[in-house]
């Protein structure tokens, strides 16, 4: 079974796993959310996500029906139903994949308010979807990719929470999408670049390292911080300060970051090309260096350490 949902702690196949039209998930996006990924098959950074998660409930007032431990319980079980055995035989060959995510899997955790007359006393809905993880091709991250620039009023949205109410995402990426671009960032009115639909995003200009800091309104997001702390770790100089349109187009380097894409090398913003077109040195050098964490984790998990 590829793709495995764990309904309200029922593993079912992904055509019998339904929610009530009632549910106010579906409703109004009221709920919260976390994407997360196995390396070896094991969920990467599991804490920092399900502390996210449990961040972003609160935020909104929901409250978890399980707790850390049921959830990665519950995780490792849709993880099994979705892998299968030992013996079971791979996951079709993606022509093209990065390596590292060959037979891996991607995890989304749904918490939603629930629904029905009775609301609010209404028990949540809690739904884990286990399935194959289609990362960025390898190619984008030899080439690098196109990421386009999409002014949008973000006022009112609560960014540091994870939650379903995503439609200015989805109508930045439709743009993005529209333009040839991989990934759309958000640009607001006086020019200030935040964030991406998905992604966190990094610059490198004058040989420093530049990222919006959480004040200017960013989701924490889980692959930034294993980044910044690369960064640290590698002597690499850092700032977190807003950044402006302006000073991105004239990086040396730019890439984003997020669960799936790892460290993702943009080389145009737009049609104008970011440095020499091509990915940089500190892009490639905080890749490798987070290559070497993820097969540290393989290494540490197969031993049964922290």
């Amino acid at each position: 079974m590829p793709t495995a949902v764990n309904l309200d702690g029922r593993i079912v196949p992904p055509a019998q796993a339904r929610i009530s039209v009632f549910d106010r998930g579906f409703l109004q996006g009221d709920s919260a959310y976390e994407v997360l990924r196995t390396y070896g098959g094991r969920p990467f950074e599991l804490a920092r996500h399900l502390d996210r998660l449990a961040r972003s409930a609160g935020r909104i007032g929901l409250a978890l029906p399980w707790d850390a431990a049921r959830l990665e319980a519950e995780i490792a079980r849709t993880l099994e139903a979705s892998s299968g055995t030992a013996g079971a035989p791979p996951d079709p060959a993606e022509p093209g994949a990065a390596p590292w995510n060959v037979n891996e899997r991607s995890v989304r955790v749904v918490m939603t308010r629930g629904g029905g007359e009775a609301w609010p006393e209404v028990a949540p809905a809690v739904v884990v979807i286990a399935e194959p993880l289609h990362g960025p091709p390898l190619a984008a991250y030899r080439e690098g990719v196109r990421v386009e620039l999409v002014t949008l009023d973000r006022s009112g949205v609560d960014a540091s929470a994870k939650t379903g109410a995503r439609l200015s995402h989805v109508v930045a990426l439709q743009a993005a999408r529209a333009a040839g671009a991989h990934e759309a960032l958000f640009a607001d009115a006086a020019g200030m670049v935040t964030e991406g639909a998905s992604s966190n995003l990094f610059c490198v200009r004058g040989g420093r390292l530049r990222t919006p800091p959480l004040a200017a309104g960013i989701l924490a997001g889980v692959t930034r911080g294993v980044v910044l702390a690369l960064a640290r770790q590698e002597g690499v100089a850092l700032d977190e300060v807003p950044l402006s349109a302006e000073a991105l187009r004239e990086a040396e380097e730019v890439f984003i970051t997020s669960t799936t894409r790892e460290i993702l090398p943009v080389t145009h913003l737009g049609e104008r090309p970011v440095g020499t077109g091509r990915p940089g040195p500190v892009t490639g050098r905080l890749h490798r260096a987070f290559r070497a964490q993820a097969s540290a984790h393989l290494t540490t998990e197969a031993h049964g350490g922290p």
